[in-house]
């Protein structure tokens, strides 16, 4: 519309992390941020380290990321800014750059994305749930349908991070329980979506019980791996 030319005319949106002015309000990074975003090239080789972290401990079809998180790295703001500075649209450039990163590999042939979800005191606090953004901007690349009404997060812990996998695990392993029942999906290939993964104990417990409770086969994606 008209008004939105206008309003980034005189309030241009910026790179968020060289500072650039930005043409298009829907753009994060300029090219040349975007350029050299840290990727990971994992793709679809099942020896990549993501799909490693689940080995032996949940049968995933194979599991990737498609940015290397770097601590002090002017990408992590991209992160910060989707978790806790409300910033949406991050997360649907990252969903889609995701969403591309996938298309045309066998991760691509899943019927349905999954959000990892959000305790609902989370929620609240935050407004929405990132790894549902980024699944929307997966979608809209790759044509597969969202559907984040298949689990829910039942206990709310403060952040985890400090804690080993093993801790983690203990944490998060009776925390998701299925949300609803629809036996459309029993048996659908679907792919499992979140923001980061670091010791895979979230992952692990939702693919573990849509593995078990509704015979899903269960690929993994998400956008920074630690």
């Amino acid at each position: 519309m008209w008004w939105k030319g206008l309003f980034l005319f005189f309030f241009p949106s910026s790179c968020l992390t060289c500072g650039k002015k930005l043409n298009d309000h829907r753009e994060i990074l300029c090219l040349s941020c975007e350029y050299d975003l840290p990727r990971t090239g994992y793709g679809e080789n099942p020896d990549n380290p993501v799909n490693q972290v689940f080995w032996g401990r949940v049968p995933v079809e194979n599991a990737t990321s498609l940015l290397r998180f770097e601590k002090g790295s002017v990408y992590q703001g991209l992160l910060h800014d989707l978790k806790y500075r409300g910033n949406k649209e991050a997360g649907l450039y990252l969903g889609r750059l995701l969403g591309l990163e996938i298309k045309g590999t066998a991760f691509a042939q899943c019927r349905m994305i999954i959000p990892v979800p959000l305790h609902r005191k989370r929620f609240i606090e935050r407004g929405y749930n990132q790894s549902e953004v980024i699944s929307k901007g997966i979608s809209q690349i790759t044509g597969i349908p969202l559907n984040g009404q298949i689990l829910k997060r039942t206990h709310f812990h403060s952040s985890q991070t400090i804690l080993g996998r093993l801790e983690r695990y203990e944490n998060v392993s009776r925390d998701f329980a299925l949300a609803s029942w629809n036996p459309e999906i029993h048996g659908l290939t679907v792919l499992l979506v979140d923001d980061v993964v670091t010791t895979g104990a979230t992952l692990e417990a939702c693919a573990g019980l849509l593995i078990e409770k509704l015979k899903l086969k269960v690929y993994i994606a998400t956008v920074f791996c630690a």
